[in-house]
């Protein structure tokens, strides 16, 4: 490290069960912490020291934290939405209105997240475009609940295609469900998360909620639906519009995926890449784009990204070189 700081501090009058969930099992808390912020921590009963170049920034969080503990136990998903939103400035969108998901802690983590938010309420067809773990595909799910929940959809639809294996769905075990669900096991996560197990299987009975593998989107048109397209990296300049031309009256449509992360064959076109070049002038299309700063995961996940960033420029920069 460079430019190191060192600090400490000292929690006093000393609550041993406060500093005990503030740092969590085995001190998990605190090394969330180091991992996410590059510091040092060390810890004598209520004393902690702090060294690397953000350790004021980790004291100040670890006091955030500690009066959060008064109250409750810590866990990591807390520590790490902390340092998500640490890293942005801890950003208040008041004017941000609350979703109608059974996640009442629902919202934008970052200005990004929160305009993606806005964009998808105010637009008919959003794209979301950005690497992985920055809630592209979490929030789209939390707009096409809470559309259902006010009534302005009367069904979900969810679409994927089904590359990403090098497998065609006719040689996968099972029936149409039972071929598609390993493909769209993140989009059931997240409803599961947002509206309850119990309650979307009985959406999925009543066919409010429907799977839809893209290669049977052909030849339909969906009206008073919220149709979310995952992993759209992966689908061919042909499924791309094909797909959009699926969008009937009284429907939103939310297309998401990481350009970075395409699982196509090599001299194939993405459809991803591709339409933003069509479409971007057109009213009533956003497209939303989010970065490493954005990533809303255990935090070696932006580290991971930025690394790839870097690794990818110097592989072009040398590529143009030669």
């Amino acid at each position: 490290m460079s430019d190191l700081q060192s600090c400490s501090y000292q929690f006093t009058p000393v609550d041993n069960e406060r500093l005990a969930r503030l740092c969590g099992p085995l001190d998990e808390n605190l090394k969330q912490i180091e991992t996410g912020l590059d510091v040092s921590i060390q810890r004598r009963a209520e004393q902690f020291s702090f060294k690397g170049v953000q350790a004021t920034q980790a004291l100040l969080l670890l006091q955030r934290f500690y009066g959060l503990a008064e109250k409750r136990e810590l866990n990591v998903r807390d520590i790490q939405l902390g340092l998500v939103e640490a890293r942005q400035g801890n950003p208040q969108d008041d004017d941000m209105p609350p979703l109608a998901t059974r996640r009442r802690d629902l919202k934008g983590r970052t200005p990004r997240q929160s305009g993606y938010i806005k964009q998808i309420f105010a637009h008919d067809i959003t794209f979301g475009i950005g690497p992985a773990g920055t809630g592209k595909t979490y929030l789209a799910v939390a707009c096409a609940v809470d559309a259902m929940e006010r009534e302005a959809v009367k069904r979900i639809v969810l679409v994927r295609p089904a590359v990403e294996a090098g497998e065609k769905l006719g040689f996968l075990p099972g029936d149409l469900a039972q071929k598609v669900d390993p493909y769209l096991r993140p989009l059931y996560d997240a409803l599961y998360d947002l509206m309850g197990f119990d309650k979307v299987a009985r959406l999925f009975e009543k066919n409010l909620i429907e799977i839809a593998p893209l290669a049977y989107m052909r030849g339909r048109t969906l009206n008073n639906a919220f149709i979310i397209l995952d992993e759209a990296q992966n689908t061919t300049p042909e499924q791309m519009k094909m797909f959009l031309t699926r969008i009937g009256f009284g429907s939103k449509a939310v297309i998401t995926g990481d350009i970075t992360q395409i699982d196509l064959a090599r001299n194939q076109k993405s459809g991803l890449v591709e339409v933003e070049r069509i479409l971007k002038d057109v009213r009533g299309i956003h497209f939303h784009h989010f970065n490493s700063e954005d990533v809303v995961r255990h935090p070696l996940v932006q580290k991971i990204v930025d690394a790839y960033d870097r690794y990818q420029s110097k592989q072009d920069n040398e590529t143009s070189q030669t």
